[in-house]
């Protein structure tokens, strides 16, 4: 039965397409997934180039201050995600352009206030905490903008079903790595790769206006939060719990272990980086795909979160496997001293973003059906077991047991995930003309 369209779709919902219009669809879908996949592949590309530069010029201990600041980082685009291109994604994904455009002017706006915002924290933090980690967080509060611009135009191209855009410009972005690097190598700081680093998503940010024609409003930042508080809060909690309990876990691991653990775990994860880039920006392609299968053909929403989930959690131990197959030689080429110990954190790396990538199937249903309140306790239940099974096994048997606590908590988390989607589509079977958006 066809749902009745609320107020949180926002788009007329059509019949499940047959024949050959049903064909036409998928082949569309499979058009913006392959797209969604080359920008992920780019994505994942300059990350993992990125740490390997940093890891290879720098060393551990320095590399492990890196981190830090990387995890920071992700903290703040969580809460960028959360409040700005969510609520874009789940309700301008597949509307009318001069919806799109506008919603993208106070969406890009937002963004550029977060980085704003909590850039100046991060720039006052830094200058009063000196040493050794200060200099990295100030210069990562002047880059802030920059990134958290460059990422909200990913999820734009996104929602408007032109991921070649997403793709073109996460190309510009490595492209301006390259002398980003160079000269960030020459200066031989962290501070310096920080700054090399956000330069060049400044520049990626810059060129997603020309590639849009729209320019970012920050001044429809507060018309934005209040048209989609009932998504937007939640969805911050909830992105916010993700990346916090990874920053939560790589603190508490320095001062269980020390600094140089926090290298070893991110070394363990570049790794990994195809599929850690792939988890971090799901909902770039997945969200929007998932809301408009449930437009389209609502029925099969379960199937499609589900293949979703279980092919990248196949894809993750496959290249799992292939990791163990590499020799010490290779290894220590790629990643220098790293290699060493992270090398063997792969096996419980593999089976956490394996668990991971099985749980944002269903994360990627209940986002489309925007159950924030089951996907906020979800996430909750998810973060908690993280950062106990992280800082436990630290505890117990440090960096290898936070390793094996990390993957223990991530399968708990999934299936936890799957339970409430579960229970979702099963309300929205029983009440088919429910309001999709949770109050």
């Amino acid at each position: 039965m066809t749902p009745v369209p609320t107020e949180g779709e926002r788009a007329t919902t059509p019949a499940a397409p047959a024949g050959d219009t049903g064909r036409t669809a998928k082949r569309a879908m499979a058009g913006r997934l392959s797209w969604g996949l080359a920008d992920q592949a780019a994505s994942s590309l300059s990350n993992f180039v990125v740490g390997i530069y940093v890891a290879r010029s720098l060393g551990l201990a320095a590399f492990g201050v890196f981190s830090l600041a990387w995890v920071t980082y992700g903290v703040v685009l969580s809460v960028s995600r959360g409040l700005a291109t969510d609520p874009l994604v789940v309700r301008f994904s597949g509307v009318p352009d001069a919806s799109w455009r506008g919603a993208v002017a106070r969406s890009s706006g937002t963004a550029l206030g977060v980085g704003a915002a909590i850039g100046a924290v991060c720039l006052v933090a830094g200058l009063a905490l000196g040493g050794r980690v200060g200099p990295a967080f100030a210069c990562l509060g002047v880059v802030l903008p920059g990134l958290l611009l460059q990422d909200a135009w990913r999820y734009s191209f996104f929602a408007a079903g032109t991921g070649r855009k997403a793709f073109v410009n996460d190309l510009v972005w490595g492209v301006a790595l390259v002398p980003a690097m160079v000269v960030a190598a020459r200066a031989g700081s962290v501070a310096a790769f920080v700054l090399a680093w956000g330069a060049s998503a400044a520049v990626a940010g810059a060129y997603g206006c020309l590639q849009s024609g729209i320019r970012p409003r920050p001044a429809g930042a507060r018309d934005w939060l209040r048209e989609h508080r009932d998504l937007g809060y939640r969805y911050l909690v909830e992105n916010v719990c993700t990346s916090g309990a990874s920053q939560l876990r790589a603190y508490g691991l320095g001062a269980i272990v020390g600094v140089s653990a926090v290298g070893v775990v991110r070394g363990a994860e570049l790794l990994l980086g195809p599929f850690m880039a792939v988890l971090m920006g799901l909902s770039l392609v997945t969200v929007a795909e998932a809301a408009r299968v449930l437009r389209r053909a609502p029925h099969r929403l379960g199937t499609f979160c589900l293949l979703l989930g279980g092919v990248q959690a196949v894809a993750a131990l496959l290249w799992g496997a292939a990791l163990l197959l590499v020799p010490d030689r290779l290894g220590e080429l790629v990643l220098g001293d790293v290699w060493s110990s992270a090398s063997g954190l792969i096996v419980p790396a593999v089976l956490g973003v394996a668990g991971a990538g099985l749980g944002t199937g269903a994360a990627a249903g209940l986002r489309a059906l925007a159950a924030a309140r089951r996907s906020l306790r979800s996430q909750l239940f998810a973060s908690t077991c993280y950062v106990v099974g992280g800082l436990g096994g630290a505890a117990a048997a440090g960096t290898t047991g936070s390793a094996w606590g990390v993957a223990a908590a991530t399968g708990c988390g999934s299936a936890v995930w799957w339970l409430h989607l579960r229970s979702a589509l099963r309300e929205r079977h029983d009440n088919p003309i429910r309001e999709v958006r949770t109050p």
